[in-house]
């Protein structure tokens, strides 16, 4: 398993480093997580932060979480991408989103969880159409 993985927000204010595995790899479902990703779920990598640095301007977002521990999650202050999420149930490891990594190839995910929460127009069924690239299409 790789050790070393880079990402950044979307303009790129804010970056981090990583030096160690993955502890798990977890889509989540939660209303939480849906609002934050604007999508029916989000997907991070848990990692010890010890071997998480981050750097640049981000804020920081802090509400109570279903077991009842604080969450804060981290957003890049200049294009409000989401950086980080931290839990005070797991206050050693950090969790980042999948989509910001420069290369997650190696990394897939291994739990799903608030699976009661996803909608259900959060899949893609055979009759999607799917294109390679953006499609040359505008509204009518």
């Amino acid at each position: 398993m790789k050790t070393k993985f880079t990402g950044r927000c979307l303009c790129g204010a804010v970056h981090f480093n990583v030096t160690t595995a993955p502890v798990v790899v977890a889509q989540c479902h939660c209303e939480e997580c849906r609002r934050l990703s604007g999508t029916g779920h989000s997907i991070g990598a848990m990692f010890p932060r010890a071997g998480v640095v981050i750097e640049g301007a981000f804020a920081e977002h802090s509400y109570l979480g279903a077991l009842g521990a604080t969450v804060t999650k981290g957003f890049c202050s200049s294009c409000g991408s989401p950086i980080f999420g931290r839990n005070t149930r797991a206050p050693d490891h950090i969790t980042l989103p999948l989509g910001t990594f420069d290369d997650a190839a190696e990394l897939a995910v291994e739990v799903v969880i608030f699976e009661r929460g996803r909608p259900h127009w959060d899949q893609l069924g055979p009759e999607v159409a799917r294109f390679d690239t953006q499609p040359d299409w505008t509204p009518d």
